[in-house]
């Protein structure tokens, strides 16, 4: 009888969140994988037809598509590295400080707990032909450019400024796996007479290595989901320069109606996002394998 009290205040409990999660996410996810085999139109859902694999397709021999997918890769090619080398620098550089070690990471911070939508605005005026950066390059001698409103400068630029956005974040990720690594280890590099560099090749790295795979997947991830910053900044432009996967995704469901394509577009982008889980699960389930065999044979 107990359990069984115990049972009901548990599913008391639970059920909210089971029917939230149903309708809010369980159930989208099968209507787009059904809707992708499907030529649905949202204005007009009666004349729906079952069409199969015609959309994966018509997908793949799309040219905006295709287009909008290497976009993506270009942006995430240019994001990854520079955020994820940059938080890890600049989480190396305020653990070492001596003094103002709260400022720097709060400073660093805050533009993470900003509105992307806000942020991209104040680099709209950051990009602008009147605005402080151009300034800046011409007061130094050098010729004022177009940044977002040029097709070739475009996408870096909105590269340059997600790293700036995004950057804090995994610097407190670094930094708390940093203060995390035994100080026993590098004194007894130091008394090898180790360099700075092999203590961090050795040491840091080494014991570092889950956090890395876990931000390197977690940038690439969210580099793919690229949207607010080129609907705000450019609209796709120029000539779809910045014109995203996801952003396409968007237009395509939201503003021409194609529900049945945006379905198919989004099942695709899925797939990428299940393949990089994957391969964050095998890397760092390696690692911790690693460590337990480690612990087990030391026990």
């Amino acid at each position: 009888m107990r359990k069984r009290k115990e049972s009901i205040l548990g599913m008391a409990f639970f059920g909210p969140a089971l029917v939230l999660l149903t309708l809010f996410l369980f159930l989208p996810m099968l209507l787009t994988f059904i809707f992708s085999f499907t030529d649905y139109f949202a204005l007009n859902p009666e004349m729906t037809h079952f069409v199969g694999l015609e959309n994966y397709k018509n997908i793949f021999q799309d040219e905006l598509f295709i287009q909008s997918f290497l976009n993506t890769v270009k942006f995430v090619l240019i994001i990854v590295p520079f955020q994820c080398g940059g938080a890890l620098i600049l989480a190396l550089a305020i653990n070492r400080a001596v003094h103002c070690k709260k400022y720097f990471k709060i400073a660093f911070f805050v533009p993470v707990v900003m509105s992307l939508a806000v942020v991209s605005t104040l680099w709209m005026d950051i990009y602008s032909p009147e605005g402080i950066l151009n300034t800046l390059l011409t007061q130094w001698g050098i010729d004022a450019q177009p940044f977002i409103y040029s097709a070739k400068q475009a996408l870096p630029s909105i590269a340059v400024m997600s790293v700036w956005q995004g950057v804090g974040y995994q610097m407190i990720i670094f930094l708390g796996g940093l203060q995390n690594i035994n100080p026993a280890l590098y004194e007894a590099a130091e008394m090898d007479h180790a360099s700075q560099w092999q203590k961090f090749k050795d040491i840091t790295l080494p014991e570092l290595k889950p956090l890395c795979v876990f931000v390197f997947i977690t940038v690439t991830i969210g580099a793919f989901r690229m949207l607010v910053q080129p609907m705000v900044m450019t609209g796709g432009g120029p000539d779809h320069s910045t014109y995203t996967l996801v952003y396409n995704i968007y237009e395509t469901g939201t503003v021409n109606w194609e529900m049945g394509l945006a379905s198919t577009m989004a099942i695709i982008f899925t797939v990428f996002v299940v393949i990089l889980t994957i391969i964050q699960n095998k890397f760092t389930g390696d690692k911790e394998g690693r460590h337990v065999n480690k612990k087990t044979k030391k026990n």
